[in-house]
């Protein structure tokens, strides 16, 4: 676990910081990203401290499934359309908060045309859960 000092998503999660929170349970917050892409771009926010995708471990699993899960709670929450809704994260060195963060945006076709290589999945810059999830499964650490 990585440490807690002057994270700003840790502030969100503890209601230090001011948010729009779309969704909480035990292990994840949700908020609406405040620069967002699209029409909805959410950020799914693990309540432990991890740095970022490629710190995750063989024994983040069941939390790694409870932002999954998390994405079809908020997609019906909002009426998102899966088929046109991409989600993923940020490769280091590429991701801007040190606090892992699932994105999840929609629709797709929306999003703004000089962000669209940033999101794009298996550019440098983000990677999707397929990806992450595979390499847990693969009971591997992320590289």
């Amino acid at each position: 676990m990585g440490s807690r000092t002057s994270c700003i998503f840790c502030d969100i999660i503890n209601n230090k910081e001011p948010s729009e929170k779309i969704y909480e349970d035990n292990y994840v917050t949700c908020i609406k990203d405040i620069h967002p892409v699209s029409t909805h771009h959410y950020l799914i926010l693990p309540k432990e401290h991890i740095r970022n995708a490629k710190q995750l471990k063989p024994e983040h699993s069941e939390l790694y499934d409870k932002m999954l899960a998390a994405i079809d709670i908020i997609s019906q929450k909002q009426g998102l359309d899966r088929a046109v809704t991409r989600t993923g994260f940020h490769w280091p060195p590429f991701n801007t908060v040190s606090h892992l963060h699932l994105h999840v945006i929609s629709p797709i076709s929306n999003i703004k045309f000089y962000k669209r290589y940033m999101y794009e999945p298996g550019s440098c810059w983000f990677v999707s859960t397929d990806y992450v999830k595979s390499r847990l499964q693969d009971n591997k650490v992320i590289i």
